[in-house]
Parts: structure tokens; C-alpha cells; sequence
């Protein structure tokens, strides 16, 4: 089912599903119980674009926290619970707005069942988060490999579980460490569920084999209109996830309010430094709330072509570039110059 065509749920104040719009979400790095440090986590989280968040519930002393830290942040929140099912039902009275149980390791259905009483009670939904790492032993048992339709066949046991008590408000997700059979389970959970799907690849790894690998897998699915809410799974900054999660949006057409930078490879025909230039107008940008396609470009091969294309660009020369703004040619301006009249050129368009 395409994604504007999924149920709808609500988490919170924020509708998931049946729309064409892909919510970013990403997880905080620390312990929940670490309440100062989680706040802080998360509204830095919301200033960047993240529409959800999740936090680790590893005892009852992070179960005790989401009431504080629930008063402290203007996004939903949700908790990520493992093997107790008491934990999640804490969470649920203290204000949280929705729960991710993993089928491997939650319990048997009567503890389901008095979870789900307690969400039906507290209008919270239940994601079930299936991982190549945690499969239900009665789908996959390790002595052989993982596959993208045994993901979805755990899903689907569980999917049922929650269904025969009666409960609907439900978000899926089946995340492989390969890219080839999370691509495969969510294909066939689209084909299935009518649930909005959570998209990610587990363990995708440090930032840049992340960042190849997370893209290899949401691209595609994304653009098949697969995929409700994304995150970008990264050994690294809760930062570096909204940020790579916002630019694979936009890159794909599904996030407004976006800037678009294009810069060259550089080559030997290049007589400006411009990867600095690049960096440092890639990070300003960040900061940049419109829809503008900026260009740095550094020769005049493809220089003036893309530049033009470009709400604003420059083309380097030798020591110097020329400033375009929407295809007409403003000025030339020293190297030294630049980035300050960029910045100006962005910040007044």
C-alpha cells in the first residue's frame, strides 16, 4: 500500500500515514534515565527538522523518566522497550505517545494483551519493530540466513496478535543489516499491511558506509511511495541522522523548505580552492529555512551551465568567480570574497 493510501495514526499531536509526507525520526545516544542530557537531545533534535523521537527503555528508572522529560520537549515521543512489558506499561502512564516492541523478545500474549489494554486505555499506538538481529524464534533461528520474507513473516505473526485483541493502531517495521532483503520485506509489507511503514536499515554502520547504505535501501522504496517515516541509522551525532535523512528527502522531492547545494568534483582544470568553499556554504546552509538550489562549481566547463541552473551559483576562474543569480550573470568577485557575498545573496533571496 503506498503511503498516502496506509492508515492513518496518531502519535501525539503528529499524524503518521496517508499522506504523501515522509516523518523523519532519530534516537537518543543516551541513557533515558539521564533526563537533562535526553531533553537536551531532543529539542536540539526538533530544531533540526526530526519529527519523532525515541529513547532506550532499559529499566524502571527510564520508565520513571518520560514523565520529565515529556514536559520538557514539543515533539512525540517513544519508547523502544525489549523484553518487559511492565516497562512499556510505565511509559504509557507516564505520558509517552507510542511504544516499539520487538516480537523476538516481548513475551508471551497475555503480557501482550495487557499491553495492549493499556494502550487502547491511553490512545497509544504500537510499532512493531522487527530486526535481522532479533527475529521471533519460531520465524528464524540463526543457522541459516536471514531473508527479507522472514522479516515480514514475523511482522505478520505479530501483526495478527494485536489484530485478534482488537487493536489497529498499528506502525511497522522491518529493518535488515542488508540492504537487498530490507528492500525485499518492505515490498512485501506494502503488498500486505494497510500499517504505515517505519524505513530504516539496523547496524547500517559509521557515516559514510551509512549514508551509501542507508540510501541504497530507502531510495528506492521511497520513490515506489513505500515508506511513512525514516531514519538514517548512524554510528555517530543524533545530528548527522535528521541531517542525512533531510537530504535524502529532498533529494527524492519529499521535503519542503530545503536547500539544495550543488558543487564539482574539482579536476585539474580548477584554479580556486573550492572544497572549503563547498564545506562552508554546505554547513551554513543547515541553518537555511527555503526551498534554494545553490551551485559551486569550479571551472567553466559545467560552471555557468549549472550555475544558471541554480536559484543562485558561481563558476570559478582563475582566482576569482562569477556570481549568477536565476541565470543572469551579477558580477565577478575575488576568491577571498566569496563565501561572504553567497551567504548575503542567500540570506536576501
Amino acid at each position: 500500500m503506498k503511503r498516502e493510501e496506509t492508515k492513518q495514526i496518531k502519535i501525539g499531536n503528529v499524524t503518521l500515514g496517508g499522506q504523501n509526507k515522509v516523518l523523519i525520526q532519530s534516537m537518543c545516544t543516551t541513557k533515558t534515565s539521564n533526563v537533562i542530557e535526553v531533553i537536551k537531545q531532543i529539542n536540539r533534535a526538533a530544531l533540526l527538522g526530526a519529527d519523532l523521537m525515541r529513547v532506550s527503555i532499559l529499566d524502571m528508572d527510564d520508565a520513571e523518566a518520560i514523565k520529565e522529560i515529556m514536559s520538557n520537549i514539543s515533539i512525540p515521543l517513544i519508547a523502544d522497550i525489549h523484553f518487559d512489558y511492565k516497562l512499556a506499561i510505565k511509559c504509557i502512564e507516564n505520558g509517552i505517545r507510542k511504544i516499539r516492541i520487538n516480537p523476538g523478545n516481548i513475551g508471551n500474549e497475555e503480557n501482550i494483551k495487557m499491553l495492549v489494554d493499556k494502550c487502547k486505555q491511553y490512545k497509544v499506538p504500537i510499532r512493531i519493530g522487527v530486526n535481522s538481529g532479533s527475529f521471533d524464534k519460531d520465524i528464524h533461528n540463526y543457522e541459516e540466513k536471514y531473508t527479507g520474507e522472514k522479516l515480514f513473516l514475523s511482522a505478520k505473526k505479530h501483526v495478527e496478535i494485536l489484530e485478534k485483541f482488537g487493536f489497529y493502531d498499528i506502525v511497522i517495521s522491518l529493518k535488515g543489516s542488508s540492504v537487498k532483503e530490507t528492500i525485499e520485506a518492505n515490498k512485501l509489507a506494502s503488498e500486505y499491511f494497510p500499517y504505515p511503514l517505519h524505513l530504516g536499515v539496523t547496524e547500517a554502520g559509521v557515516k559514510d558506509i551509512s549514508l551509501i547504505r542507508s540510501t541504497a535501501a530507502l531510495a528506492p522504496l521511497l520513490l515506489e511511495g513505500i515508506g511513512d517515516t525514516i531514519r538514517i541509522s548512524i554510528s555517530a551525532d543524533v545530528d548527522d541522522e535528521i541531517i542525512a535523512a533531510k537530504r535524502l528527502l529532498n533529494d527524492l522531492g519529499l521535503y519542503e523548505n530545503y536547500p539544495t547545494l550543488i558543487s564539482c568534483p574539482t579536476c585539474g582544470r580548477t584554479q580556486v580552492d573550492l572544497t572549503p568553499l563547498a564545506n562552508k556554504i554546505s554547513n551554513y546552509l543547515e541553518t537555511v529555512k527555503k526551498p534554494i538550489k545553490v551551485a559551486v562549481m569550479g571551472c567553466v566547463v559545467n560552471g555557468p551551465g549549472e550555475s544558471k541552473n541554480a536559484d543562485i551559483g558561481v563558476a570559478g576562474g582563475k582566482n576569482e568567480f562569477i556570481l549568477f543569480k536565476k541565470g543572469e550573470i551579477i558580477k565577478k568577485v575575488k576568491e577571498e570574497e566569496i563565501f561572504d557575498l553567497l551567504v548575503q545573496e542567500i540570506e536576501n533571496f
